[in-house]
């Protein structure tokens, strides 16, 4: 018989404020620790919270970007128990008056095995609440991390560790509906919700340093019967994880209702290492935390106009910006989609963009194509039939296609190398359009291009500080002018890589190739087409590799047929 699976995810996101929820403390990651941990995050007597209006801001955003209802009251509430990282002994937490009520979030499904289709689902959002995080635990060896590696000293080792620069830091919990039905659908869930937060910079997404954890709740029923009870697997910071995670926990469950025994609630851990689950206590329900109003918050009040203004300072949902990228980009959805996932990353891809566009050479030689866009005109057909059509129309947009390519390969390759992102690359978006010009126009090959790219990135820092002249890894010595001049154009130029596009020369290099070799041009008009690489080889040589390769090509055809 078959069993049915049942999922729901809280998902904690640290907000993107610079200061706590209730306190003036920094919230910046990696600091020494307890160095940023004031008064109110240690619980002094006689403290009193201060709620954070950016916090509350972030919280109504997100209501908005999934159609929730945002509450005009909600009270803060106290969830008291103990531990040794919560030092008032409750954390401020939102209970049954919560700031975000009801939404839902539409998901694209990847199936993860077999030769299923994607698909498309409906989540509900059951609430989203503002809370505060608590402080940090850190124990010897835990997870094979010794302490003298997080920052403490290493001296009595056999301690556990309170670091409380995290006690305080907003979050936004959001909680979902039993919706979900497989791990597929569970991730691919988390993955939108992080993409949508990322996107709207309601948190920064960062799962490594904590900023977006998830907790799934994993139950198993056979259909048509109650729910299961469910057990729920607490921070998981890594999707793939979350994946490994709920699979085990779905066999596990199973094995054990088919042996004849009964699930426990429980709160469980998943370990990476063995792939496996194990309980970590009894699951608490709500009654465990008398929840109480906080007596030293006043309700928060949210006006009609504070939400429309928020409303109005919003972006064009990451949905809107992929329908752009595809119809005006001619981008094919998957790639839309790789861009949508970044903020950053379609911000740069818009600005080269931009750059390219608003050039009247690449237009007149149509090179670039510019296709209007009004999202406000666009049916659900015509959007349907541009992306059907997108990946064969107008060559002349290849350029758009090279430049996600560029970003997504090049750029990003030297920024994983540096530890660096878009927000401090030394390439500026029309540095990078620039280049892509002079590819698209045959004034540099795609590895000269390389080239340029290589030396634009490495000496772009010594440029800005006023050292004009850069000796490069082969000794060559180039003098600039100023730091404007130091641009894809002057490089080339100076470094001798331009490519010879002159179809007068290259038919001169191919008449004189072809005159000296005869032999090898009769083996080719017999049809032993392999010998084509031969007279490439000359020409390329010939020229110091600076022939337009596809011009070269067309000129050798021509020659070598007739």
């Amino acid at each position: 018989m078959q069993w049915e699976i049942v999922i729901g995810l809280e998902v904690h996101t640290q907000l993107s404020t610079n200061t706590k929820i209730f306190s003036g403390a920094s919230t910046t990651y990696g600091a020494e620790p307890n160095t940023q941990a004031d008064a109110v995050s240690i619980a002094l007597p006689g403290v009193l919270p201060v709620l954070n209006k950016g916090a509350v801001e972030l919280a109504i955003k997100f209501g908005l970007a999934v159609g929730a209802h945002i509450a005009p009251r909600s009270v803060f509430a106290r969830k008291n128990y103990f531990y040794p990282d919560l030092p008032k002994g409750y954390q401020i937490s939102q209970f049954d008056q919560p700031v975000v009520g009801q939404g839902a979030l539409t998901i694209q499904v990847e199936p993860l095995s077999g030769n299923a289709k994607p698909y498309e689902k409906v989540v509900r959002i059951t609430r989203a609440h503002l809370e505060e995080d608590a402080g940090k635990s850190i124990h010897k060896g835990f997870d094979g991390v010794p302490l003298d590696t997080d920052g403490f000293d290493s001296e009595n080792d056999n301690l556990t560790r309170l670091d409380f620069n995290r006690a305080g830091t907003p979050l936004l919990e959001i909680v979902s509906e039993p919706d979900m039905h497989s791990a597929a659908e569970a991730v691919a869930y988390a993955k939108k919700l992080h993409e949508l937060v990322c996107w709207y910079e309601i948190c920064d997404g960062n799962m490594q340093e904590g900023s977006f954890r998830c907790d799934v709740n994993v139950s198993v029923r056979r259909p048509g019967e109650p729910l299961g009870t469910r057990r729920e697997i607490k921070n998981l910071n890594s999707f793939l994880f979350m994946q490994q995670a709920i699979d085990y926990e779905v066999q596990w469950q199973i094995d054990t209702l088919e042996n004849g025994g009964k699930i426990q609630q429980a709160t469980v851990l998943f370990n990476p290492d063995t792939g496996e689950t194990r309980a970590m206590r009894s699951k608490e329900e709500a009654h465990d935390y008398r929840y109480f109003p906080d007596p030293d918050l006043l309700p928060l009040v949210i006006s009609p106009e504070w939400i429309d203004a928020i409303k109005s300072e919003m972006s064009k949902s990451p949905e809107q910006m992929h329908q752009r990228l595809v119809v005006q980009y001619l981008m094919s959805p998957h790639d839309a989609s790789v861009l949508v996932s970044n903020r950053k990353l379609t911000q740069f891809f818009l600005e080269t963009s931009d750059f390219l566009l608003a050039d009247p050479e690449l237009i007149e030689k149509k090179l670039v194509q510019v296709i209007p866009y009004d999202e406000r005109t666009l049916s659900a057909d015509y959007i349907q039939r541009e992306i059907a059509t997108a990946t064969i129309q107008l060559e002349t947009n290849q350029i758009f296609k090279q430049c996600f390519n560029w970003l997504t390969g090049e750029m990003s390759a030297q920024m994983n190398r540096d530890g660096l992102d878009l927000s401090n690359c030394p390439i500026t978006p029309q540095q990078l359009g620039g280049l892509l010009k002079c590819i698209a126009d045959g004034t540099i090959s795609n590895s000269g291009a390389k080239e340029v790219f290589r030396i634009m990135w490495e000496y772009m820092p010594q440029i800005i500080a006023g050292q004009l002249t850069i000796t490069l890894l082969n000794g060559k010595t180039i003098v600039f002018e100023s730091a404007e001049k130091f641009e894809p154009t002057a490089i080339i130029e100076k470094l001798g890589l331009k490519q010879l596009s002159d179809t007068g020369a290259i038919e001169k290099i191919v008449d004189e190739i072809i005159t000296a070799n005869p032999a090898q041009v009769a083996e080719y008009r017999s049809g032993k087409e392999k010998v084509f690489g031969f007279f490439v080889g000359l020409a390329m040589k010939a020229s110091k590799g600076k022939a337009n390769p596809a011009q070269l090509n067309d000129v050798l055809k021509k020659k070598l047929s007739g």
